[in-house]
């Protein structure tokens, strides 16, 4: 055997240097950068010896790779415990609790657990260039879940057709537990029981829906797959319809009463729960006084109580494309609590005091009564502002011209200006989508938001800015993280390629200047859609925490939410910490506090999750209508399995698959966010403009398909040009970057 060379002795020597330094860092995480700076090893031959021994024992399952270039050492035992993913297509796992990695395991050594079951497992010996398995020993705790699907009821036997994406088998059930339900019936069921020999699960019906199809079984099939209630427990409309609005003498006395002030509300056409008013006045030294009224809820809702449990539980109102599943119940969300016209209302109100130039001179917080003179919609206060004509004009328009103030300031001290179009559809007696319509803000619409950011940001700094010799107090914040580093990265390489420049360094207020420049400059050009799309997915999800970081996409460095609590809980959360704090009183259960909150991020990303599968619902169906017919559309999603494409009409949303670009073999870019052909480089990048023809429009999988058709020929889809040589629509070209192979 030849002996090893020099060179080989000090990449050997190097590398068992660098084991020696992961035996150490137990959970730690660690770059080859920090490896080589740790133990002493710097030149670039060095760290590029070290990126490749850690590429090597990440891919010999020997580490594990927590995000790209960055590494930790599997804390693994033979045994271990986790919660279990099930998967409809086979690919079942258990990601641990020691060191969060996502391991496999085979059906057949699955103990049939369910989705999100906690789990015990036996994890297999590490075979080299394989992935690890393990095998559960014990499911450790069920999770309480339940399936919708439709049922099929046959003479001996029935079973339900789930439409989940974590059960591959249908689910049997017996008929005596059928619930009423028939065949065609939409189903909510529950397994109880799944023998080890067998292979589907037996269950229960839970409930049934109705006819599979019809719009109610459908948008409460929605609701149940995200584990949202879509109907009110009778007990908690009881204990509501007994609540009185008890506007007694004795307790306006208690309150600042601003009934003779001009006050009216702003909201959409069709809206009930009114929660939020304005009024304005000028003071006798010249300065206005504007007041921000919110609904007093916690007057009536009180901790503890049923109706309080409920809303605590549901955490949001959901709002889906033909309804509003309320967080109240409707006696108090539409009834005593929301701001009705020539009605007395008890309020919980910020009033600022502001110059003609829209200087905040001074504020403070009270609990109010007020009375509102005018039911405005947001139409009717935008023809308001449009024609300088109308009620309450004046009003109105000092209102506006303040708001607009605000927001010049706002823009300025680095908040982000994202102003997307929301669609909406016209929808007939059975729930059928007829028409599309976008939903856009107007001078009106940013009236209204204006003021109420003003509000949440000023109750948050008198609770967040501590007083010397004081100790901060627990509170609810909505804070927003600075953007990921590398997406704000990448997009910065991506608009320099179009001439825009990006900062990705300094202060945060600098930053967002940078990317609302861009955003300007982009309107109306060729790349507008592909830079504003990755400017938004740049950016972090907003959450309910008591750490506060401030609140990045707004530029505010204290942000709460106050002003909607007839449809978000934190909002009660806030009111109620405000009165106690405002009393003298002593700071909440810090962790407690913490665990409420996240139980209403979670309920608000599910209630989104919920409202989206709802507006693809209606614009499968709509779109199920117009089978056949061409489109222009543009690139919203580029993967390795397809296009995605919405129309520029009416911005429905489809799928064009990798398999029906069959006039060459594409190759996914990740970075660049596209797909190359081969043979004649044509390339399909995000933004890029498209003609697509519906396709496929699947109701059931909520799944709308389209193909790419010839600019030249737009009733020729592109999948007829197989092997034809015909190249596709005209693409600008782009830089290739790292390619991966695109499954067909």
């Amino acid at each position: 055997m030849p002996k090893p060379s020099k060179a080989g002795r000090k990449a050997a020597s190097l590398r068992l240097e660098v084991d020696e330094y992961i035996s150490r860092q137990g959970a730690a995480t660690f770059n080859y950068k920090q490896v080589s700076t740790a133990i002493g090893h710097r030149s670039p031959a060095s760290q590029r010896t070290i990126a490749l021994h850690l590429a090597e024992l990440a891919f010999d399952g020997l580490l594990i790779e927590t995000a790209p270039g960055l590494y930790k050492a599997p804390s693994r035992t033979v045994k271990a415990q986790g919660v279990f993913v099930r998967r409809s297509n086979g690919k079942n796992s258990v990601i641990t609790d020691t060191d969060g990695e996502e391991i496999f395991v085979a059906e057949r050594n699955s103990m049939h657990a369910l989705n999100g079951d906690r789990v015990e497992v036996a994890i297999a010996a590490r075979v080299k260039g394989r992935e690890p398995e393990a095998e559960v020993t014990d499911i450790i705790e069920k999770k309480d879940q339940t399936f919708i699907g439709t049922l099929k009821v046959d003479k001996h036997y029935a079973y339900l057709l789930t439409d989940s994406k974590f059960l591959a088998t249908d689910i049997y059930i017996p008929r005596t537990k059928l619930k009423g339900g028939r065949s065609g019936d939409k189903a909510i069921v529950r397994i109880t029981h799944w023998p080890d020999d067998a292979k589907n699960p037996q269950g229960e019906v839970v409930d049934v829906l109705g006819v599979a199809g019809e719009n109610n079984a459908e948008i409460h099939a929605i609701l149940a797959e995200y584990g949202l209630p879509y109907k009110y427990p009778e007990a908690v409309e009881k204990a509501a319809a007994k609540i009185d609005a008890g506007i007694t003498d004795s307790v306006v006395a208690a309150r600042e009463d601003m009934r003779g002030v001009t006050t009216f509300t702003i909201d959409p056409r069709d809206a009930k729960d009114f929660d939020d008013a304005l009024s304005i006045r000028r003071l006798p030294d010249g300065n206005i006084e504007v007041g921000v009224h919110i609904a007093d809820v916690t007057h009536y809702v009180k901790p503890g109580s049923i109706i309080d449990r409920e809303a605590e539980d549901r955490a949001t109102s959901v709002y889906l494309v033909d309804r509003v599943v309320p967080m109240l119940p409707e006696h108090l969300s539409n009834g005593i609590c929301s701001l009705r016209p020539d009605e007395d209302k008890l309020t919980f109100s910020v009033i600022f005091v502001m110059s003609d130039d829209g200087k905040v001179l001074d504020s403070h917080i009270a609990r109010t009564v007020i009375r509102s003179d005018r039911r405005f919609t947001y139409e009717e206060a935008q023809e308001v502002i449009e024609t300088g004509k109308g009620d309450y004009a004046d009003e109105i328009l000092s209102l506006d011209r303040l708001a607009k103030i605000l927001r010049k300031n706002r823009y300025d001290n680095g908040s982000v200006d994202f102003d997307r179009v929301e669609v909406r559809f016209d929808i007939d007696d059975k729930g059928h989508p007829v028409s599309v319509f976008f939903k856009e803000s107007k001078d009106a619409n940013k009236l209204i938001e204006e003021f109420m950011l003003l509000a949440n940001k000023t109750v948050a700094a008198a609770i967040g800015i501590v007083p010397k010799r004081k100790k901060a107090k627990a509170f609810v914040y909505r804070v927003h993280d600075q953007p990921d580093a590398e997406r704000l990265t990448n997009l910065a390489e991506l608009a320099r390629a179009f001439g825009y420049k990006i900062k990705t360094k300094g202060e945060p207020r600098d930053i967002n200047r940078s990317i609302n420049k861009m955003l300007q400059d982009v309107k109306g050009r060729g790349e507008e859609n592909f830079l504003s799309t990755l400017a938004i997915r740049s950016m972090a999800k907003a959450i309910y925490t008591t750490t506060n970081i401030g609140h990045y996409g707004l530029g505010f460095e204290y942000y709460t939410h106050f002003t909607s609590p007839i449809r978000r809980y934190p909002d009660m959360m806030v009111h109620r910490l405000l009165e106690k704090y405002l009393a003298g009183g002593r700071s909440v259960n810090l962790e407690k506090l913490e665990d409420e909150c996240k139980h209403s991020s979670d309920m608000e990303q599910l209630a989104a999750n919920a409202e989206r599968a709802s507006i693809k619902y209606k614009q499968v169906e709509y779109m199920g209508d117009h089978l056949g017919e061409v489109y222009e559309g543009i690139i919203s999603g580029v993967t390795e399995w397809g296009l995605y494409v919405e129309l520029v009409s009416n911005k429905c949303e489809g799928l064009v698959p990798v398999r029906d670009l069959a006039d060459d073999y594409y190759d996914y870019d990740a970075k660049n966010y596209t797909l190359t052909g081969r043979k004649y480089n044509n390339r399909y990048r995000l933004g890029d403009k498209v003609n697509v023809q519906v396709a496929r429009a699947d109701l059931q999988k909520k799944q709308l398909d389209f193909v790419l058709v010839d600019e030249k020929n737009p009733a020729r889809p592109l999948s007829a040009l197989k092997n034809s040589g015909s190249k596709s629509s005209k693409l600008t070209h782009e830089r290739p970057g790292k390619k991966k192979r695109s499954r067909r």
